[in-house]
């Protein structure tokens, strides 16, 4: 395995946002997994997902991103980042021919902030980008409507639930065109922190609603677990050597 680590993505604020870039040791192009911490955005570090650098060993390049966190940070500055970090591990991967197909994704915290970015095209669009660029997504027990330490940011009760524009949920206004969705992933535990698995399937209902490609989007409930107490490596192992294969196939056809 081959490290770079502390590459800034975003010079205004050179010394947070960083990220760590873990390449598989055989030389050519690689499948990168983008992946944001958790924490509440108040917590966590990039080094916190030291079993997710084990998936370079199946030929899949790993980036594990720092962002701006409370109390420094506030709604929206975060998402920006993940932002940020993703356009720039796209033009990264191009200019150091590095890359393939990306993957984006994160856990509790990281999964809201992954969730903002693929739901709510905006953010990428700043880029000159789109969600389906990205070939698959992993949402790991995040938060489908107003982050609690957002509300708390609000000086409201972080129990509340609500849906507004800084909900994941609240993006999923329209229909989207099946032939171009991404992969999507969604993993959360039964015994989650309260009210995660309920949304978490409001949203999937929502989608379903919105005429979604449900045959694109896979549930993982992660049965006798609490919150992010389980690693999710192997699901992220399988996901994407899935799309590989299923990228690869639908090439030859195409070819045929």
């Amino acid at each position: 395995m081959r490290e770079l680590r502390n590459i800034i993505y975003n010079e205004n604020h050179s010394d947070i946002c960083t990220l760590d870039i873990y390449l598989p040791e055989e030389d050519g192009l690689h499948p990168v997994f983008v992946y944001f911490h958790g924490g509440g955005m108040e917590g966590g570090s990039k080094e916190d997902p030291s079993d997710l650098i084990h998936i370079t060993s199946k030929g899949i390049a790993f980036v594990s991103v720092e962002y701006r966190k409370y109390p420094q940070a506030k709604f929206p500055e975060f998402i920006e980042d993940a932002t940020k970090a993703i356009a720039f591990v796209k033009e990264y991967g191009k200019t150091h021919n590095l890359f393939c197909e990306m993957y984006v994704g994160g856990s509790s915290a990281g999964a809201y902030l992954a969730m903002m970015v693929y739901f709510n095209r905006h953010y990428l669009n700043q880029y000159g980008m789109e969600p389906e660029e990205v070939k698959g997504w992993i949402f790991d027990a995040g938060q489908p409507t107003v982050h609690y330490n957002v509300l708390r940011e609000r000086g409201l009760d972080s129990r509340l639930v609500r849906i507004d524009e800084a909900a994941p949920i609240y993006y999923v206004d329209h229909e989207v065109d099946a032939t171009s969705q991404s992969k999507l992933l969604f993993i959360t535990a039964d015994n989650d922190m309260p009210n995660r698995l309920e949304q978490t399937r409001l949203l999937l209902k929502t989608m379903e609603l919105f005429q979604y490609d449900m045959s694109k989007v896979e549930f993982q409930l992660m049965e006798g677990y609490n919150h992010c107490s389980y690693s999710i490596l192997e699901l992220v192992i399988d996901f994407i050597r899935i799309e590989i294969k299923n990228s690869i196939i639908a090439k030859d056809q195409h070819l045929g």
